[in-house]
């Protein structure tokens, strides 16, 4: 089992779940508020100015667990979404050792 991590615009947020819910490999998914710091660009149209001020962005951590043999169609599936992917969302996939409901 894999956890894929993604990490989104907040105003992305709606759109990316209606996708996640048509994509079959998917049988749920968390959000989560976070807030991202790092160098920003100052080019990035997606950046307030209440961003820029404060040093952080407001960002939609995307939590789904897949079965390991589902995560590349799963990124496919979301590559072939431009509208809100095109390089505006950062993922990465992590081993789950154990899984489930207590």
């Amino acid at each position: 089992m894999k956890n894929l991590t993604l990490i989104i615009q907040t105003n992305a947020q709606q759109e990316l779940a209606n996708h996640l819910r048509s994509i079959e490999q998917i049988s749920g998914f968390t959000f989560s508020h976070v807030e991202g710091h790092g160098v920003q660009v100052e080019t990035d149209p997606f950046l307030s100015v209440r961003d820029k001020v404060v040093g952080y962005t407001p960002r939609t951590r995307v939590d789904i667990l897949l079965k390991d043999s589902d995560v590349e169609s799963t990124l496919e599936a979301l590559r072939a979404t431009s509208s809100y992917v095109e390089d505006r969302v950062i993922y990465w996939v992590t081993a789950v050792e154990q899984s489930g409901r207590l």
